[in-house]
């Protein structure tokens, strides 16, 4: 008994697979994926390419931090040479070659020879040099580092936050259309009922064949309008699918709560610099002002601990012989030295001047964009209240719209079947009817529309997440 449960399941299993299997080699295109406004949120910080460009500048930055603190590590060059080189040596000035080394310096006297007799030259050695102290620059260049890292992770958020808002409103738009769909379906439906009924009775020539040409028009008129309806379907899907990564054909929306009127809540007050484009603006004054304090510290001496141990060898002899065979190739003779190096830049002083008198006119400027900023966020609140005022005002009027519409399309559908009206009359009612639906699925979202506006103003879209999922 139990080995044929088995096999029935076997069966049964091989049965699926084989569906699946054909399914797919059909060339089936896979069921759209319907996303809520959480979903496609999350699918859009996951998915949009410009976040991905922030957290990669973001992470350069931290590799910043690390390079700006490898200067408080003392710094070891060493060295290796072998050549076979003519010994000759002469007085002479040799000015400084902007190129580089073009003509190598020889050690030693002035032997007076000149001949192309070589021989081998051999160097080894290494030089430690450690800057014990620097008056607190190499601390203000890890503190401008860190500053411009917490300005590109501010950057991310504000990124991310208008990714969201962006992803938000698209979703937002696609139900508005999709919503419209239906109601326009809904006048389609009407129009056609109209007109078989017309029809009927303009064949059994209870009417005129002017009233079944007025239906079938105000029926074309009434599918010109969902397919315009469609048409906004179509380009609002293909913007929401920009966001969350998808194909427009593989995406569809599950409304939730969009389609009711959110709570009737007063908004809380604003807080401009709680919006991640102010604290983006506030980390850039910051990393100017480091900028500023490395360049302030930038004008003391520089004291370096040096430390080198050399050894070199050579073929030639003081007196202008030349060691045969291999002598010079390896070093033999050594050296050491300990010392203190001080350098200090005395003309560098008006330089520096002008380059913090420019860092200092980039810190207004910064200061006077957060200004700017604060004021911009104000205004886009104040604008996104009064829409969601007027949103909530218009939402509150559409049902008694819709309503009167309906009554009015019922009174004047018994009007005309009893002979008492025109078909103008009947498709008058049934148009605005039609607008009548229309007009109250906009306005609801209208006011969703509102709060989105003041949650984007605020910088913060959690509230008008969580409503919405409600």
């Amino acid at each position: 008994m139990y080995s044929v449960a088995l096999n029935s399941k076997r069966f049964v299993s091989i049965l699926f697979a084989a569906f699946l299997t054909d399914g797919i080699a059909s060339g089936q295109a896979p069921q759209p994926v319907a996303l809520t406004l959480v979903q496609a949120v999350e699918s859009s910080l996951k998915s949009y390419p410009s976040i991905r460009v922030s957290q990669e500048q973001m992470n350069a930055s931290a590799a910043a931090i690390q390079l700006a603190r490898t200067a408080y590590l003392p710094r070891v060059d060493a060295l290796a040479q072998f050549n076979r080189a003519t010994r000759n040596n002469v007085f002479g000035l040799l000015l400084p070659q902007p190129q580089g080394s073009v003509v190598p310096s020889i050690s030693g006297p002035v032997i007076g020879s000149n001949n192309l007799g070589s021989v081998w030259g051999s160097a080894v050695g290494g030089l430690v040099t450690w800057e014990p102290f620097d008056f607190g620059w190499r601390h203000a260049q890890v503190a401008a580092a860190t500053a411009t890292r917490l300005e590109a992770e501010a950057a991310l958020k504000r990124t991310e936050f208008d990714v969201v808002v962006a992803a938000a409103d698209a979703y937002l738009t696609l139900v508005a259309a999709e919503e419209t769909v239906r109601a326009a379906q809904a006048g389609v439906e009407r129009a056609q009922t109209i007109v078989r009924t017309i029809s009927a009775q303009v064949t059994a020539e209870l009417r005129p064949g002017a009233d079944q040409s007025r239906a079938e028009a105000e029926l074309a008129a009434a599918r010109t309008q969902l397919d315009q309806a469609r048409q906004a379907v179509d380009v609002s899907r293909a913007t929401l699918a920009q966001f969350v990564g998808t194909e427009p054909g593989q995406l569809a929306v599950e409304p939730g709560g969009l389609v009711r009127l959110p709570a009737d809540a007063a908004p809380a007050d604003l807080n401009t610099a709680l919006n991640p484009i102010a604290l983006e603006q506030t980390a850039a004054i910051e990393q100017a002002r480091a900028e500023l304090r490395t360049l302030e510290r930038s004008y003391f001496p520089k004291f370096y601990l040096q430390g080198a141990a050399y050894a070199r060898g050579t073929g030639a002899e003081t007196d202008g012989q030349r060691l045969g065979g291999l002598n010079g190739l390896a070093p033999n003779v050594q050296d050491y030295a300990l010392g203190l190096t001080v350098t200090f830049p005395l003309f560098d002083l008006p330089a520096l001047r002008a380059r913090e008198a420019s860092q200092n006119a980039e810190i207004r400027l910064q200061l006077a964009k957060a200004a700017q900023i604060a004021v911009d966020l104000r205004a886009q609140w104040n604008r996104a209240v009064a829409t969601l005022n007027g949103a909530r005002r218009v939402a509150g009027n559409t049902p008694v719209e819709v309503s009167a519409a309906r009554t009015a399309t019922k009174q004047a559908t018994a009007r005309y079947q009893a002979g008492l009206s025109n078909i103008d009359e009947l498709a008058e009612a049934q148009r605005l009817l039609t607008q009548a639906e229309i007009d109250d699925v906009l306005a609801r979202l209208g006011v969703w529309r509102g709060l989105l506006g003041i949650a984007s103003a605020a910088g913060d879209i959690r509230p008008f997440i969580m409503e919405a999922a409600q």
